[in-house]
Parts: structure tokens; sequence; C-alpha cells
């Protein structure tokens, strides 16, 4: 890799041209020029670039090695049986507490360690998206440092957010032990950043719980569909799921939108992620079609500890998986990535 690529012979031409960037941030908050910024969903020059290969080094769409990034990680790479990644353990689990489970997507496993762990001082704030009432369900990254702040942060937002951009707020405020939570992109992003020792912003990154996602939406182009569709104010909208259909919560009931309807609003950069379950987190959760209790897969020894410190200060509760469709599931969305990316390698 050529370490003093400039951003114009580099990500420009290699992943935002090629509309492979998920606009994540992390060469942006990494340029020591300050010569990038988000503009209209997209890393953009904004001054002269130094040509120092920064930028280069903490995207993780530009010469990415899932076998390394997997060494770094694990001190190994999967065997062929492990086909949604390295794993310890899966388990299902609920928030033991109603505001908590309430607040969350399906069963609120990952609110429930992220307050456990910030109640018990593993951590001193936690990298989340939230959202304002003007602009529902819109992802905004922010550091949340109390209890309160967590779980209003809680459900999942559909659409994509320049998470890592919030690392630099965190090393603002002085943190210094946080976890962040993302998507299967954003963890590759602080791994990639990890990976290449490029310290600033990932030091205080402590745990990394990842989010199963399929892919992301246009937030303009899906909210006006629901919008006209159900005839309602998006500030009605209580929640939106996935499970087979997409699945609209406002006051009035449920309504069931077909997936086939909304395809046209998925973001054109997933169809380059064949990372389903948040391979490279600390812990990967998920709904996968269970009521009201979370899929859980820790993957590293701090995943086990944000599991383990969230069951001991009695927020959560963990049993067993025995639910044969909620594997099968996982297995298929995961092939259906790699199958995904396979077909566009397969089309250049």
């Amino acid at each position: 890799m050529n370490s003093k690529a400039g951003f114009e012979s580099s990500l420009l031409t290699q992943v935002v041209e090629a509309r492979k960037c998920f606009s994540c941030g992390s060469c942006v908050i990494n340029c020591p020029n300050g010569g990038l910024k988000i503009v209209n969903g997209r890393p953009t020059l904004v001054k002269e670039c130094k040509v120092c290969g920064v930028c280069a080094q903490a995207c993780p769409r530009y010469n990415w090695s899932l076998d390394e990034a997997e060494k770094f990680v694990f001190s190994r790479v999967r065997n062929p049986q492990e086909a949604f990644g390295v794993y310890r353990r899966i388990i299902v689990a609920q928030a033991k507490k109603s505001d908590i489970r309430s607040a969350g997507q399906e069963g609120g496993a990952a609110t429930a360690m992220l307050v456990a762990a910030l109640q018990n001082g593993l951590i001193d704030g936690a990298v989340v998206a939230t959202s304002k009432q003007e602009k529902p369900f819109f992802p905004l990254p922010t550091v949340a440092t109390t209890t309160q702040s967590i779980i209003g942060a809680a459900g999942t937002k559909y659409f994509f957010s320049s998470t890592i951009l919030a690392l630099s707020e965190v090393v603002k405020q002085g943190k210094t032990q946080i976890a962040l939570v993302g998507t299967p992109c954003q963890i590759l992003a602080v791994r990639k950043m990890q990976l290449n020792n490029l310290k600033k912003y990932v030091a205080p990154v402590k745990y990394l719980i990842g989010l199963m996602c399929s892919e992301c939406f246009d937030y303009e182009g899906l909210m006006a569909h629901i919008k006209a569709k159900l005839g309602v104010n998006l500030s009605e909208i209580v929640k939106i799921n996935i499970k087979g259909k997409m699945l609209v919560t406002t006051p009035a009931g449920t309504t069931a939108i077909p997936l086939a309807e909304v395809k046209q609003y998925v973001r054109g950069n997933c169809r380059f992620c064949q990372d389903f379950s948040s391979e490279l987190a600390d812990v990967s959760v998920g709904g996968l079609d269970l009521e009201g209790w979370t899929f859980v897969i820790t993957r590293t020894e701090k995943g086990e500890e944000l599991v383990s410190n969230a069951e001991k200060a009695g927020l959560l509760e963990t049993k067993p998986l025995e639910d044969e469709f909620a594997m099968g599931l996982l297995l298929k969305l995961t092939k259906k990535k790699h199958d995904n990316v396979a077909a566009v390698a397969l089309a250049k």
C-alpha cells in the first residue's frame, strides 16, 4: 500500500466515486490538515490535500484485508465452519427493566449492557445514534454519558450515520473508556484505525457493540414513501422494524410495507458490504425475528465481559438459543450478503 497516497488518487477514485463509501467519517476525523468534510453524504476535499496518506490508512474500504483484521482482533482467522465469523457463545438476552426493554428494538439487550457498563464504571460514555423530534429516526451520532441519554438513544434507525465523527467529541470531552455501538461498516472503520495504529480517536474505545444489518436506506426517499403511504406525520411514528416486511408502528397500529416497495431506497454502497452480523465486534446483537428477545453473539473476552457485567448488575436476563429459525435466518442473511458482493464482483 502506498502510505503517501493522497485523497484524490486513493479514496476519491477508488472508494467515493466507485460508490463504495458508506460515509463513516473515519477519513474526515483522521485528516491531520482538517481537509475533509462530509458534504451531501460523502467525504469531500475542502482544503488542499497534503498527500500524507492518513485517510487511506483509516478507510475500511481501501486496501482492506479481512484475514489481517481477524488476526488482529481474534489472533486467528475464522475456520470454514464459522460462516458468520469468529465467536465464543450464542445466546438470547432481554433487558430486565421494562423502561430499557420497551425503549429497545427487540429485547433491549444492547441498551442494558451499556447502562450496566456505565453504572459500574466500565465505561465513561458511549457513542450511540440518537435523533431529534423534527427529523424522527434520522441517526445523529452522539456521546451519551448518562443512563437517561443511553436509553433515549435506543431503537434501530435504518439510515446511514457518520458515527465515527463522534469520536472527535469523545476526545474533546476527555473520555478514556467508551463503548461504540455501530453497524458492521462502522465497526470495520474502528478496526481499520486500530490496525493501522491511528490511536488518537480509537484509544478511548474499550468495547465495540455491533448491530446486525442487511442494508440501510436513504432517509428522504424512504420517509417520504412512508408518509405518503400511511398518511401520517413522521413525528407520529413510534417504531420502525423489519421482519420480512417493514413494520411501521403509529398510535393507530402497525402497518406492514412489503420490502419490494422500499428496495428502491436502499443505499447503493450497501451492495459492497458482505458483513451482516458485525463480525469484528466484541459482541453482536440483532432481532432475527425473535419476539422480545435479542440474538447475541459474543466474539471476544470484552464481549463476554459486557454481558456478564449486565447479568451481575441485574439488568440483563440471558438464556441459550433454542430457536432454530433464528439461527437459520442468521445463516441465510449472512450468505445473502456474501452472495451480493460476489455478484457485484462478477458484474465488473
